[in-house]
């Protein structure tokens, strides 16, 4: 990946500049390399792969290609290491000031688990193209992705279209479990906007907006893929109607410290799982 929008940290702490906002304006994302230091991604790694209820309510989403993705998605950022992840400022206030400096609240969190030989493709689409369905009125939203593993083409890590949330929403239609961008405009897309490999550490940190046109392959490698995404809507945006993901409740953030001081590793109060049942976000139809 080019080093447009790309930045440092040392894992201790972080400030969002002018020119970080500029970038993510006009490239729909910004990558900060080792936001989270070594120890802190250690801890939330051991933490999604013990929590037995994340685990428990994890399920597959089929690529319509033959593979599927296995998948943990809850609602409420909870107690834990990963709530608290979502949590601290350089994180959810990061992602706040990104988007203009609106207060913003916890849609979700998703543990992506694309492991060896299995994982299927998530393939092309704007994260809007899913929650414009949920009565989020306005594109006013954004991800944080979060490598627990070394995410690299071979594994099938993330590729993007610099900037192409500029063109807006585009109208998606269903393959196997999920939402796709019409192909014309994609294609037409890819002949607009550089297309990017974005290849990352656990400890980078990947900051985007929800209209920007992203996808990935499927994991036919040795190397597992798990990925943390934390996603984010403003307090101004909260949906039109109740929906499987979460209407405005504040987030109250953290200090960065909180993610190493957290002793709760396993969910202790309600992070709200989605059953498989109820996952409607791939359908052009809302629920």
């Amino acid at each position: 990946m080019t080093a447009d929008a790309e930045y440092q940290s040392d894992g201790s702490s972080f400030t969002v500049t002018q020119q970080m906002k500029d970038d993510y304006k006009k490239f729909g994302y910004i990558l900060v390399r080792n936001l989270l230091s070594s120890a802190e991604v250690a801890k939330v790694l051991r933490s999604a792969e013990e929590d037995r209820e994340i685990q428990r309510n994890s399920y597959g989403r089929s690529d319509g290609k033959g593979k599927k993705s296995r998948m943990s998605v809850w609602n409420h950022p909870g107690n834990d290491v990963t709530g608290v992840l979502a949590r601290v400022n350089k994180v959810a206030g990061t992602m706040e000031e990104l988007m203009g400096g609106d207060e913003v609240y916890h849609y979700h969190s998703k543990l992506m688990m694309k492991n060896p030989h299995e994982g299927g493709a998530h393939i092309w689409h704007q994260d809007y193209g899913y929650w414009y369905n949920n009565g989020c009125l306005l594109p006013e939203m954004g991800s944080v992705f979060v490598p627990l593993d070394k995410c690299v083409k071979e594994n099938g890590c993330l590729q993007i279209l610099k900037g192409s949330q500029r063109i807006g929403r585009i109208d998606h239609g269903q393959i196997g479990d999920q939402a796709r961008v019409n192909q014309t405009k994609l294609e037409d897309a890819k002949k607009f906007f550089d297309h990017a490999y974005v290849e990352m550490n656990p400890g980078d940190v990947l900051f985007f907006d929800c209209n920007l046109l992203h996808t990935s392959d499927q994991n036919n490698s040795d190397l597992r893929r798990w990925v943390l995404i934390l996603a984010y809507n403003k307090k101004i945006n909260n949906p039109t109607f109740e929906h499987h993901h979460a209407l405005y409740n504040p987030l109250n953030k953290l200090p960065d410290s909180a993610i190493m001081e957290c002793d709760v590793s396993e969910s202790q109060e309600g992070k709200d799982f989605m059953k498989p049942e109820e996952d409607h976000s791939h359908s052009d139809k809302p629920k």
